[in-house]
Parts: C-alpha cells; sequence; structure tokens
C-alpha cells in the first residue's frame, strides 16, 4: 500500500544536486518533456525527481500548478517501473504552450520511465 507515495525525501530540492544534474547530467526528450537524468551520488537514497513548468510558457501559477500536479501523480503512480534501477537524479521539463490532459501525460511520462530504465541497463 506504501508502494505509490511520493515523499519529500524522493523530491529534489538540494540546489547543489540540481545544478550538478543541469551541468553533468544527460538528457533525451520525449513530448511533452525534456528529461535530464544523473546517477545519485548517494547510494542509500531513492531516486529523486523534479517537476518543472517554465513560467514563460505559463503565466498564471494555476496553470503551472496544475500540469505539476499531472506529472508528480503520474510519476507517483507509475514510479515502480524503475524502482529497482540505480538511483538517480531526474528532472521533467514541461516544454509545450498548451494543457495537456493527464492521460497524454501519464502516457509519455510511462515511455520515459521505461527510457530511463533501458538506459540503466546499457551503463
Amino acid at each position: 500500500m506504501g508502494l505509490n507515495t511520493f515523499k519529500k525525501s524522493e523530491r529534489l530540492c538540494s540546489k547543489k544536486l540540481i545544478k550538478e544534474l543541469f551541468d553533468k547530467g544527460s538528457s533525451f526528450y520525449i513530448y511533452p518533456f525534456k528529461v535530464f537524468y544523473n546517477p545519485n551520488k548517494r547510494l542509500d537514497e531513492l531516486h529523486q525527481v523534479l517537476f518543472s513548468v517554465p513560467k514563460r510558457n505559463f503565466k498564471k501559477a494555476v496553470d503551472r500548478n496544475l500540469i505539476k500536479r499531472r506529472m508528480r501523480e503520474a510519476y507517483r503512480l507509475n514510479k515502480q517501473t524503475i524502482n529497482n534501477s540505480k538511483p538517480k537524479l531526474i528532472a521533467y521539463i514541461y516544454t509545450p504552450k498548451e494543457i495537456l490532459d493527464y492521460h497524454q501525460i501519464e502516457k509519455k511520462l510511462k515511455i520515459s520511465l521505461e527510457r530511463l530504465l533501458e538506459k540503466d541497463i546499457s551503463i
């Protein structure tokens, strides 16, 4: 039952780790996300995830928060795909200029998680 949670320890909050992720990490693009990832140096930790929606594309905070809620929920329900892989720092950046519905976001987030799992196997 506790598997589908998204705790504070799973959120990427450290400015130092975020800077390292964007400076040294790898990335790929799956519409509607630009995904950055990097191995998490602390092996005792879980995957840490950051969700971002640019203010340039969505001026209203209500719209940005709606998209981030949808992204977090899709991740929360599908994160078991990558739970057995090496811990990573992951950042999802939402790129389109329109608000997509939850089902589209979830479908693409599942694909990105599978791709992250493939990258983990190939390393």
